[in-house]
């Protein structure tokens, strides 16, 4: 806690709770905390771990400037292992940033920022085996007495359920649920666990019951409306699904990536339901439009083509694809998920957009069975098994049936 005064570390406290538990109004209290001891260097260090968890890469860059405050502030080894994390980060070498947070939880497994921001790392670039072990590996030296052991429980529940171990996740998440009721990352565990077991009612049931724990000043308030519109549409109400969309996934207008990307992914499913989301498509094209040139993210471009495709917005996704196409000859960590991913993943749908359900099988079926390495959960990555399945449908559907020879009986074979 270098620099740090200790009303400016209990203002720290506040924020990195808020930060772990994905409540709102972290960056108030750290800015409290930086007004307190303008050289908390952990302050610092959060503030900038706030930017680059995200999927957009003008706040990545936006944290830069706090990388250099932090280099010029006296330091201890552990924090300037944090310096190391951040700078990676900023240099969109996640693999390097992720190093530098083990190391620290290997020298401290109770530090709450490093898990927290390590477990975003894992989540961002589908890493899912460091995303169930790594907070696995830590659990033995928390226990409930601890303050944030909740919101561990609630990490550990999520690996669980991304590796495949639904029961034990659900479990874990009710554990989580038992030492805080309004544990928001708990309650989304559950919506996952409730989506990849196909049990929708129970979903509905679930999100509806413990609304105001999960939608109260959170930040997966717009990630659960979507969830629920999910299961709504499972039960085959589209109506209910459009009716959420327009009430609460897209009624502020959200420029914010991971709201864009909820919001492409529910009028894409509902499209493949049979039902046409209309003007929907319009406004979130407009939206998605400026970050054809982000080179940052393939789960980002893969729904970016998802709202051009579905909007019919053939120019947008035309320029889509060729950003791409020239992506792919970097070395960068971009340009090789473009090349093995997010590139015939986005070519994949721009075929199925046109027709061409042939062509969008085929460069389907070829995605590597490593397709998680594009970041985002399971039920976020369904949505390209959804549309393979439906585009092997229509071919199929639409291929000519073989004409079977006529047999004609004869005389001498009836008895």
């Amino acid at each position: 806690m270098s620099g740090a005064t200790p009303a400016a570390i209990a203002a720290y406290d506040q924020a990195v709770f808020a930060f772990q538990n994905w409540r709102r109004g972290a960056d108030d209290h750290v800015a409290a905390a930086l007004r307190e001891a303008p050289d908390f260097v952990m302050a610092h260090a959060l503030q900038a771990y706030m930017l680059v968890c995200t999927r957009d890469p003008e706040q990545v860059r936006s944290a830069r400037p706090v990388v250099e405050r932090l280099s010029n502030l006296p330091s201890s080894s552990r924090e300037r292992l944090h310096f190391s994390a951040i700078a990676a980060a900023v240099d969109d070498d996640y693999e390097s940033a992720k190093g530098q947070l083990g190391r620290i939880l290997d020298l401290d497994p109770r530090d709450a920022l490093a898990l927290h921001v390590a477990h975003a790392f894992d989540h961002l670039t589908g890493d899912i085996e460091c995303l169930n072990e790594r907070v696995a590996a830590v659990l033995p030296a928390w226990s409930s007495d601890l303050a944030g052991y909740s919101a561990v429980l609630a990490m550990h529940a999520f690996g669980l359920e991304e590796a495949g171990d639904f029961q034990r996740a659900e479990r874990t998440a009710l554990a989580a649920l038992a030492l805080d009721r309004a544990n928001a990352r708990a309650h989304h565990v559950m919506a996952h666990v409730f989506e990849m077991t196909d049990r929708p009612e129970a979903g509905v049931h679930w999100l509806t019951e413990h609304r105001d724990r999960w939608q109260t000043d959170t930040v997966v308030a717009t990630h659960c409306w979507w969830h629920l519109a999910l299961f709504h549409l499972s039960l085959g109400d589209a109506d209910r699904a459009f009716a959420l969309y327009d009430r609460r996934i897209r009624v502020s207008r959200s420029p914010e990536i991971a709201d864009l990307i909820d919001a492409s992914a529910l009028l894409w499913r509902i499209q493949l339901h049979g039902s046409e989301p209309g003007h929907r498509w319009i406004e979130l094209a407009s939206a998605w439009a400026p970050h054809i040139d982000d080179s940052f993210c393939s789960f980002n471009d893969v729904h970016a083509m998802l709202a051009f495709v579905g909007g019919r917005h053939w120019g947008l996704a035309r320029r889509l694809e060729d950003a791409l196409a020239g992506m792919q000859l970097s070395s960068t960590r971009h340009g090789q998920t473009t090349r093995q991913l997010g590139l015939p993943a986005c070519r994949a749908l721009l075929a199925f957009g046109q027709g061409n359900n042939d062509l969008a099988v085929e460069l389907l079926e070829r995605l590597p069975s490593r397709a998680y390495r594009l970041g985002g959960s399971h039920a976020q990555r369904d949505v390209l098994y959804l549309t393979l399945q439906t585009a092997f449908r229509v071919a199929a559907s639409l291929r000519p049936r073989p004409v079977l020879p006529r047999i004609e009986a004869q005389s001498s074979h009836i008895h």
